[in-house]
């Protein structure tokens, strides 16, 4: 039985044996006939029984003719000039930029560009100009000359009272205009701690039953320009109400348009609900004068006057 293996050793041989056509000499050197009569096989490295590999390699480095070595050496040296060259050029270039960032004179041939204009930075020697002066003064010497200037400008104080009247400013942050003005009045007796701006009650319009006498406090109130709350309840209930909100609620009667607050039965008024009115009028006695509905009759607009002492037992909403 044949084995494969067998012809694949005998081809080895004969290939063996065609290259010792080619290389058969005492001390390892090829001849240079051989060598020509593999170039001359080109790539066809199987008609030598050469591997292609080994047949590449033999071809770099066989012996050229002399017209191979001579084109060769003349390529070798075209690309010795252009390296040479290019080397120059980048010396050279590199030779300029660092000229041209040296260079402070003015109009420098270096790099020079026509389209380019450069503005030479000078220091300023008039002592007239608005830059510092070259010349350098001890800091002793002149706190010793300095002499003081007298206020020249438009700027002062004055002494007199009528450059500036203070009683047309507002000395508190109230938003309503007519309750800061009061305010300022008011400033040695208001409570500690009082806030201008507090809630005023639901006072989006006016709730109140028609003709009745809190209808009519609501009314006036509004018509002065002054807070009053929609829902305070019965004329009875308007103080404790208005307390409990923020208002400034006491005994004493300070402005026009305090609300009176008559509790139940008190000074003729209902015995369950009470009554509330406005104040008019502020005698230099202490007594009052008052507006007030439903007093004589529903809707009925009609007006009282009461004593100091009759004045001092009702309780007054300010603002």
């Amino acid at each position: 039985m044949k084995h494969a293996s067998h012809k694949a050793t005998k081809v080895s041989r004969q290939q063996f044996s065609l290259a010792k056509v080619f290389f058969a000499s005492g001390k390892g050197s090829h001849r240079a006939r051989a060598v020509r009569a593999m170039q001359a096989a080109g790539s066809d490295a199987a008609v030598l029984g050469l591997d292609p590999a080994v047949a590449e390699k033999i071809n770099e480095i066989a012996p050229q003719t002399r017209r191979s070595i001579r084109q060769a050496a003349r390529a070798a040296e075209r690309r010795s000039h252009i390296l040479a060259s290019a080397s120059l050029a980048a010396l050279a270039g590199t030779a300029a930029t660092a000229m041209a960032f040296a260079n402070t004179e003015e109009n420098s041939p270096v790099l020079a560009d026509a389209a380019t204009t450069t503005t030479q930075i000078k220091r300023v020697t008039d002592v007239s100009s608005a830059s510092r002066s070259e010349a350098r003064t001890d800091l002793n010497e002149s706190a010793a000359n300095a002499t003081q200037s007298s206020n020249e400008g438009g700027w002062g104080l004055s002494n007199s009272d009528s450059s500036l009247n203070t009683d047309l400013m507002n000395h508190n942050t109230a938003n309503n205009p007519v309750v800061a003005a009061w305010m300022d009045g008011d400033q040695s007796v208001l409570p500690a701690g009082f806030n201008p701006n507090h809630a005023v009650g639901r006072s989006a319009s006016n709730t109140y039953p028609w003709g009745q006498c809190t209808w009519y406090a609501y009314q006036r109130r509004t018509e002065l320009g002054l807070p009053v709350g929609g829902s305070f309840g019965n004329g009875g209930q308007w103080a404790s109400s208005a307390s409990v909100l923020g208002y400034w609620v006491d005994s004493t009667p300070r402005h026009v348009g305090d609300v009176v607050v008559f509790q139940p039965g008190q000074q003729g008024a209902d015995s369950y609900y009470g009554h509330v009115a406005v104040v008019e009028k502020i005698n230099a006695d202490g007594s009052i004068e008052i507006s007030e509905s439903n007093v004589k009759g529903l809707g009925v607009i009609s007006s009282r006057s009461f004593t100091a002492a009759e004045a001092g037992s009702l309780q007054y909403i300010h603002y």
